[in-house]
């Protein structure tokens, strides 16, 4: 199931994500009741709030990482279904709450819950969802894996702060953004991997899956940074500008900067803060990250993570679960085609 290139339309991609669920179906069928059966509640905002977002689905692939893993080293069970589950909700919990702060209109291609609820209900569901997550943890009957994910998500909070005091620097070194990235999203990736080898007998393959998740991880969100200024292509999956919008810092805007003329780093000074931006801004944006090579470079970053991720896997038992993680870090890469 190795891809033997890149794919480059979004019906391969999607194609290659069913081929991996399909891997794990009967587990992920679990996981999935899990979801719908946890985020009940009688207090009807929630189910309905939750609902929304966690049927919007995604991909799912945090629990398809620790579902893989599982059985790349053992074989899944109940434990690593509760496990699957209550990373699926720490992530979502996450999105509800990053909704707000960002101030972000859409999510998944439709309304963002918080412009249906509003931001109070918003973060209050998203502190439901967590406190659900680790009533799935307390299932696993494992003190490491709950601790594991309970230091993750602390991990992942400190990222978000850390984002929120960096976008005031607008000269942020390469250094603390990839220490942002691998806080908010290599964590979760790094504990998904991780814990599913821990849910197992195959424990002792840990801390590859542990390498393994953080670098999948960062080159995932190093590709998203990629994707908001439209990838290495004019047609893509996904709306661009959002980050821009938002005055965040990424890969592709250190590297423009970097390269660019004192005329191009003023434009980014300006632009870049949302009280001085304007609406012609995100296109001459786009023209500066395709011109000085920022977007390629960008990706070639994400490629050096992902081969590190797909390194991780060598002392792996072969197997087609195997093949899938490395298809995963595959996968990673190649949305910016």
């Amino acid at each position: 199931m190795t891809l033997a290139h890149k794919p480059k339309s979004k019906a391969a991609l999607s194609s290659l994500v069913e081929r991996m669920q399909e891997l794990v179906a009967a587990d992920l069928a679990a996981v999935e009741h899990l979801l719908a059966t946890r985020a009940a509640s009688p207090v009807s905002i929630i189910p309905d709030l939750s609902g929304y977002i966690v049927s919007a689905g995604g991909k799912r692939l945090r629990p398809l990482i620790t579902l893989i893993a599982a059985n790349a080293v053992g074989k899944a069970n109940a434990a690593t279904h509760a496990l699957a589950a209550a990373v699926e909700f720490i992530h979502t919990a996450t999105l509800l709450h990053d909704d707000v702060v960002d101030e972000s209109a859409l999510r998944r291609g439709k309304p963002a819950a918080k412009a249906v609820w509003g931001n109070k209900a918003s973060i209050l569901v998203g502190d439901f969802l967590f406190a659900r997550a680790f009533n799935l943890l307390v299932e696993t009957n494992s003190l490491q894996i709950l601790n594991r994910l309970a230091t993750a998500s602390t991990v992942i909070a400190e990222g978000e702060v850390r984002q929120l005091a960096a976008m005031a620097a607008r000269d942020l070194p390469t250094e603390e953004y990839l220490a942002i990235v691998e806080a908010k999203t290599g964590a979760l990736f790094e504990a998904a991997a991780e814990t599913g080898a821990l849910s197992t007998t195959g424990a002792g393959y840990a801390g590859a899956l542990a390498t393994y998740g953080k670098n999948l991880g960062l080159a995932f969100q190093i590709i998203d940074d990629a994707l908001d200024y439209g990838g290495t292509t004019s047609v893509i999956g996904k709306s661009v500008g959002d980050d821009f919008r938002e005055g965040k810092i990424t890969l592709p805007v250190i590297i423009a900067r970097r390269r660019g003329s004192d005329e191009d780093r003023a434009f980014w000074d300006r632009a870049l803060n949302p009280e001085t931006q304007e609406d012609s801004d995100l296109a001459h944006a786009v023209h500066l990250i395709r011109a000085t090579g920022a977007a390629e470079a960008t990706v070639q970053e994400a490629e050096a993570y992902a081969a590190l991720a797909k390194g991780a896997l060598r002392t792996l038992p072969a197997s087609q679960y195997r093949d899938a993680l490395e298809d995963l870090a595959d996968f990673c890469v190649s949305r910016a085609y």
